[in-house]
């Protein structure tokens, strides 16, 4: 029979939820401000795009004190271990507030996206929205918890695909994505109950801890990961979950599909890290052997798949952000031979990709948005002549690209170059797998390298528009992004020590 808790049993869970709040400021700040960002559209008439755009930067960039606050509490678990707080979740709440208020910078350039949305408080506060849903994936230790963040951002993810409303592209892409991320969801919420099924509990520390004292069936358990690892590797976007990018990227607005390219694509490497290093049972080597299955070849072959697909497919693109979502699943591909490595070392590089992915690809796609503005095409061909008509832009996009490549002195080639010495430090056996990750971005040194042939070596053409229109705010973004690019592949160490002190948390200092 169902019996009521005691008062004292009511006291200390009061107790426990109290102390918890103590620990999840940034994230009831972050509410605050959406909130803040629906008042403000309501009662403000008039045009208010430069407000609410300056009042989601900035409160966005108000993030970071409390964040920083985080740095001098104790590392442990809240609201009754659904909930964590240590390092590794700490650098990636830094990296998806930063990933926001560059969404919201690269979201003021666009010009089409500006004319036709018809209320863009909602657009700003679905970014908060989703800032918030990423943070929560990577604090989340609980099966619960897990799921209700990945729907957060994948419910604003949705509704942000399909923006402008009288573009077929974008209602496409929204309803691609939905469906998509449905079938994902089913799957992945079925694996969860499986786990539960098997070990009575939600957290994933105690799933471990209960799958190694009581065992499990090899067979539930396989299909159980598969089936999450479903779930996962469509946040990431990896082969062969990635059929939603390319039409979800091209159909959505430029500054979402950036967006999503990076802050969605990273929390899911933050929760598959999270999940499968601390949840499932292993024995002295991190996914091999586990539930009976070969984890570490399951996961080689669909870093492979995606590395070759992605590059290989994205040779025959004529439409730039195409191109770009084609190697964007490429690109997470490359994060997870870092995963595939399993260690400090490898968990650092793919923390350190990632960051540097953030720039050089939310750069990117600044230019190809002001681009689109002057040109009102992303097709390559109108792409010729532009170095030209705009040199700070193509010089930037130039830079840009060779970091996407992972060519020096840029900062993707030290994260090329850490990935691969996370895999040859592992030994001889893993040569081949950075060998095929060297040759595959050579295949992308191709169709990269196009665009700055159609922008300097081919002449436009279109007569000329005369100057270049870009305001001084977005010329000063952009040139900032490409420096920083530059300077970090030259002055990498204050990151790599970042990801170095949040990898080696991962697993341990709460547990």
């Amino acid at each position: 029979m169902f019996e009521l808790p005691s008062g004292a049993e009511i006291q200390s869970i009061i107790a426990t939820l109290k102390t918890g709040v103590g620990f999840f400021i940034p994230e009831i700040y972050l509410s605050v401000l959406f909130m803040l960002l629906i008042v403000i559209d309501l009662v403000v008439k008039g045009r208010k795009n430069n407000l609410l755009s300056a009042v989601t930067a900035l409160g966005l960039a108000g993030g970071f004190y409390f964040i920083y606050q985080q740095h001098l509490l104790e590392a442990g678990e809240i609201f009754f271990g659904m909930y964590v707080l240590d390092e590794f979740a700490l650098f990636f709440k830094y990296f998806f507030v930063l990933s926001g208020i560059l969404a919201v910078l690269v979201s003021v350039a666009d010009d089409q996206l500006n004319r036709q949305a018809r209320s863009i408080g909602e657009y700003y506060a679905l970014i908060v929205a989703m800032v918030i849903g990423m943070i929560m994936m990577a604090s989340s230790a609980d099966l619960l918890m897990m799921f209700l963040s990945m729907e957060l951002v994948g419910l604003t993810a949705y509704v942000l695909t399909g923006y402008l409303k009288n573009d077929p592209r974008s209602a496409e892409g929204a309803l691609k994505y939905l469906v998509y991320g449905a079938v994902s969801s089913g799957l992945m919420v079925y694996g969860f109950s499986l786990i539960y099924g098997l070990t009575a509990e939600t957290n994933i520390m105690k799933i471990s801890a209960e799958l190694a004292l009581h065992g499990y069936d090899p067979l539930v358990m396989m299909l159980a990961s598969l089936l999450i690892l479903a779930g996962f590797g469509y946040k990431i976007g990896a082969v062969p979950f990635h059929f939603w990018s390319p039409d979800v990227y091209e159909g959505a607005p430029t500054p979402v599909t950036a967006y999503l390219s990076v802050g969605s694509k990273a929390a899911g490497f933050a929760i598959l890290m999270r999940f499968f290093y601390v949840a499932i049972p292993h024995g002295g080597e991190p996914f091999q052997d586990i539930a009976g299955m070969d984890w570490l070849s399951l996961l080689i072959v669909i870093s492979i798949a995606s590395m070759i697909y992605g590059n290989v497919v994205a040779l025959w693109q004529k439409n730039v952000k195409r191109l770009l979502a084609y190697s964007s699943i490429a690109h997470a591909g490359y994060a997870l031979l870092g995963i595939i490595a399993m260690d400090e070392l490898g968990t650092q590089a793919t923390l350190f990709y990632l960051l540097g992915y953030l720039l050089m690809n939310i750069g990117a796609f600044y230019v190809v948005i002001l681009i689109s503005n002057r040109t009102g095409s992303e097709n390559l061909e109108d792409y010729r002549g532009l170095g030209r008509k705009m040199p700070l832009a193509g010089a930037a996009l130039t830079v840009f690209l060779i970091s996407l490549v992972g060519l020096p002195p840029t900062i993707g080639f030290i994260g090329k170059l850490m990935i691969f010495s996370a895999l040859l430090a592992k030994g001889s056996v893993f040569i081949w797998l950075a060998l095929i990750g060297v040759l595959t971005s050579v295949i992308s040194l191709y169709y990269y390298m196009l665009i700055p042939l159609n922008m300097y070596l081919r002449e436009s053409q279109q007569p000329d528009e005369g100057k270049d229109a870009t305001g001084m705010v977005h010329r000063i973004g952009i040139a900032v992004l490409m420096i920083l690019t530059i300077y970090f592949g030259l002055f990498f160490k204050p990151l790599l020590d970042f990801a170095k002190i949040s990898s080696s948390m991962l697993g341990m200092t709460i547990y």
